[in-house]
């Protein structure tokens, strides 16, 4: 069997986890099985779908590194990919389900459906949907009152009295009566777009989808695709109704949850590979004991028997961890060019858009100084400011050690003063760190009382990246005035 299946978002929105989940275990499969993988825009929802989402889906994907092998952006054999540029398509096949018996025209009105609505509601009426007033009208007479120019659309002729099954790879066996089937549906609205469920069915057939992989909230429309199926006399591909995404409370994920949307996750700091490894992981196993993957690797290794059928919980900590892991994997050059869009919006360099050639060198020299303790992206340009612009002295109290008071402190600061240069030419931690701890103990001094009053001296904080690294950086010179100005100001307070 030639492997074919597709992601078919609607743009009506911004790409969110569940949308890209669902691409990416299509992705996935396709790559596993030496398949194909196809992108198609279902935009006939005319009120809803806009530009800017179709944009949104291109960048997300662009950003993620997922690529699909035929779509709208790059052609294939069964182009056009958008659906919108179909419908001529869409009508032949609602005709052919015309000439066929297997539907009809229907020609109530909005206002009578909408009628019917609420005399059921009044009554307490357990009956839903169309009540199937056009489907006894005769066909020929029909023609003649379409053909004449009245308005119409065109309804599915659901078999009465049946059961439709069909095998999920996730769920096993699906049975379900056609009496519970949405009652004659819409397949050709009355300004002839077609429906979801039409031009959906049709798609998948003519481009030769063998496999649909979807959110399980989809399952209730499966039995009437797999009936709209039998009345075309196809084949129906094969399913898999992925497990639902929920958040930590055990209701689907959305926005109370906290980012939902790719663009969210983007603006946060989160890299690509953190959300492709850890969105292929929810609802699905690959090896026992392995966490980290790369794309090839989670290709290889995807299988729709290892899906899971229970909800898949979404864990915000889970996903923040694995953004630290990658983050720690770049090399300093590749995490200062990550950091530097996040470091340009904060102006962290004030010099207009972009760094000077030494702001750059400080930039990427500061990255070995937060990578361990990098979460996100965006915690940069905070962590680092003091290396760009000299921060705010902090009240006396932020200097002073515990158990300790402002005279010990100014002169924890004059002992300070006295090493800060050699400290500063230090070529690495380790002949730093052995310094200080000899003159710490030279000076009968305890290192910690010692380094605390330096480090907010230097940095503006009592919490900052490590303080051997911000000295080599700033240089001896701008150390020492730090020191001096701080020691000023304890000193006249």
């Amino acid at each position: 069997m030639n492997i074919r299946d597709r992601y078919a978002p609607s743009p009506t929105g911004l790409q969110h986890i569940g949308g890209i989940r669902t691409a990416l275990f299509n992705y996935l499969f396709a790559r596993s099985k030496g398949g194909r993988f196809i992108l198609r825009l279902e935009d006939t929802d005319r009120t809803r779908s806009e530009d800017c989402y179709v944009q949104n889906l291109y960048d997300t994907f662009d950003w993620l590194g997922v690529k699909w092998d035929e779509g709208p952006d790059t052609g294939g054999a069964f182009a056009p990919y958008i659906q919108s540029k179909r419908s001529d398509l869409y009508k032949k096949y609602a005709q052919k389900l015309l000439d066929k018996g297997q539907a009809y025209y229907c020609f109530c009105t909005a206002e009578r459906i909408e009628k019917i609505r609420q005399e059921r509601e009044a009554s307490h009426s357990s009956e839903t949907g169309y009540d199937r007033h056009c489907r006894a009208i005769d066909p020929q007479e029909a023609v003649k009152r379409a053909a004449a120019g009245e308005a119409y659309t065109v309804r599915l002729k659901i078999p009465l009295g049946e059961t439709t099954r069909f095998f999920d790879h996730l769920l096993g066996d699906i049975e379900w009566k056609n009496d519970d089937v949405n009652p004659d549906p819409v397949l050709l609205k009355s300004d002839g777009f077609p429906t979801y469920h039409l031009a959906n069915v049709v798609d998948d057939h003519l481009m030769e989808i063998s496999h649909v992989l979807r959110a399980q909230e989809w399952l209730s429309s499966t039995p009437l695709h797999v009936i709209m199926y039998k009345s075309f006399g196809w084949t129906p591909p094969e399913f898999c109704h992925l497990p639902m995404v929920m958040g930590q409370d055990g209701k689907k994920l959305s926005k109370r949850h906290g980012a939902t949307s790719i663009d969210e996750f983007r603006r946060q700091g989160y890299l690509p590979e953190a959300l492709i490894n850890y969105v292929a992981l929810l609802g699905a196993s690959y090896e026992e004991g392995k966490d980290i993957y790369t794309l090839d690797e989670l290709a290889a290794c995807f299988n729709l028997e290892k899906l899971n059928k229970a909800p898949a919980v979404f864990d915000y900590k889970k996903l923040e961890w694995y953004n630290g892991q990658y983050i720690r994997m770049k090399s300093d050059d590749e995490l200062a060019s990550l950091c530097l869009p996040f470091a340009k919006e904060a102006g962290l360099f004030c010099a207009g858009s972009g760094p000077t050639q030494q702001q750059r060198a400080v930039f990427t020299a500061a990255m070995p100084l937060v990578k361990e303790r990098l979460v996100f992206l965006n915690e940069v340009p905070g962590k680092i400011a003091y290396l760009f612009k000299e921060p705010e002295i902090p009240a006396a109290e932020e200097f002073i050690p515990k158990k300790s008071d402002l005279e010990s402190t100014i002169e924890l600061l004059r002992q300070g003063l006295e090493i800060v240069k050699q400290l500063a030419e230090m070529p690495d931690d380790e002949q730093a760190e052995n310094f200080i701890k000899a003159e710490a103990e030279k000076r009968n001094v305890k290192l910690g009382d010692l380094m605390m009053p330096l480090r907010v001296a230097v940095t503006g904080s009592r919490v900052s990246p490590p303080l051997f690294g911000s000295l080599r950086i700033l240089g001896a010179e701008c150390s020492q005035t730090r020191l001096q100005k701080a020691l000023d100001k304890l000193s006249s307070a």
